[in-house]
C-alpha cells in the first residue's frame, strides 16, 4: 500500500460525509427528528468526516515511513476505512429505518478504536 490508499478513502468518505452531513441538515432533517434519529445521523457524519480527516494525514506518514512504522500505519489504514464505511454506515441504515445490523456498528466502532492504537504504535516502529 502506497499513500495513494489513504488518500483515495480519505476523498471518498470525505466527499461521502459533507454529503450525508447535508442530506441530514436539509432533505431529510424532519424525518431523522421524527423519529428522534437526528443526534444518532450527527455523530455518524462526524466519525466519517473525522476519519477520513485522519487518513488524509496518514497519506503523508505512509509516504514518509519505513519498516514496522510503516507496517502499523497500513493497519491502521485498512482498520480506519473499514472501521468508519461499517459504523457510520450501519448508523445511517438504522436512522433512514433499515434492519438493525447487529453486530456491525460496534465491530465498526471497534476497529476504530484498533486502528487509532496502531496509529500510536507507528509512531514507535519509526
Amino acid at each position: 500500500m502506497n499513500q495513494r490508499t489513504p488518500l483515495a478513502w480519505a476523498g471518498l468518505l470525505g466527499g461521502t460525509g459533507v454529503f450525508m452531513g447535508a442530506l441530514g441538515a436539509h432533505p431529510i432533517k424532519a424525518a431523522l427528528d421524527a423519529r428522534g434519529m437526528h443526534p444518532a445521523w450527527e455523530t455518524a457524519v462526524t466519525f466519517q468526516l473525522l476519519h477520513a480527516s485522519a487518513l488524509l494525514g496518514f497519506a503523508g506518514w505512509l509516504k514518509a515511513s519505513a519498516g514496522a512504522a510503516r507496517a502499523s500505519a497500513r493497519w491502521a489504514v485498512r482498520l480506519w476505512a473499514f472501521g468508519t464505511v461499517a459504523f457510520s454506515g450501519s448508523i445511517y441504515v438504522l436512522c433512514l429505518g433499515g434492519p438493525g445490523m447487529g453486530p456491525v456498528t460496534p465491530l465498526g466502532g471497534l476497529a476504530l478504536i484498533a486502528g487509532w492504537i496502531l496509529a500510536g504504535a507507528s509512531a514507535w516502529g519509526s
